[in-house]
Parts: C-alpha cells; sequence; structure tokens
C-alpha cells in the first residue's frame, strides 16, 4: 500500500474515533469520498477492524451516557433500558422471535394435528 493512502486511512480512523463512528462527518473532516471509506472498508481487513473498534467504543460510551440518565432520574432511559436489555425478565410489550443461524440454512419443522410438515 502507498504511504499516502496508509496516512489517510489513519486519518480516516481518528476522525472516525473523534466523531464516534459518524461516517459522514469523519470522511469530510479528512477529504476523503465516502466510496473510498467504503472501499477500503470492504477490501482491507485490518482497517474493517479498526473501525469495528470504534464502532464498539461509540457504543460504549453511548451505553455510558443512558446509566449516566438512569442514574440520575430519567424515567425514559430506564424504560428504554428494562425494554432493552431486560426482555428476558419480562419486560417486553410485543413478543420477538429471532431466527437468524448465521450461515446455516435454518430447517422449521411443523406439528398439525400429530402430522409432521
Amino acid at each position: 500500500m502507498d504511504e499516502n493512502r496508509h496516512i489517510k486511512k489513519e486519518a480516516v480512523l481518528d476522525a472516525l474515533e473523534k466523531s464516534l463512528g459518524v461516517v459522514t462527518t469523519a470522511v469530510k473532516s479528512v477529504g476523503v469520498a465516502r466510496s473510498t471509506y467504503y472501499k477500503w472498508l470492504k477490501e482491507d481487513e485490518d482497517f474493517a477492524k479498526k473501525v469495528k473498534d470504534i464502532e464498539n467504543i461509540a457504543l460504549d460510551f453511548a451505553e455510558s451516557q443512558l446509566h449516566s440518565q438512569m442514574s440520575n432520574g430519567n424515567t425514559s432511559a430506564t424504560i428504554f433500558y428494562l425494554k432493552t436489555k431486560g426482555k428476558k425478565r419480562g419486560y417486553i410489550e410485543k413478543s420477538e422471535l429471532d431466527i437468524t443461524s448465521g450461515e446455516e440454512p435454518i430447517k422449521i419443522n411443523v406439528n398439525i394435528d400429530g402430522v409432521e410438515y
């Protein structure tokens, strides 16, 4: 990889961290096209891993802000937390079914009146 591209990638990563993962803000501040960013993301495993790490940092920050709001008595923040993290304890408004299986095909067996379909 040429040195200039490496420097641009590092600058984008720094800007991405400062913007808490907001791509448009990061690439504009560095002067890189969004299409270039997504090309790097697709073609450069190391760059993609670093972007994922920044996304996790931004998520950690958001969670810390949510916890802070809950500590300050923000009822909406508490309700949001319970609806998202407390589902297994019954804090839901509707039932959800997650049928994802990664890369494997999904097999569903249905039994109606003793007949397997």
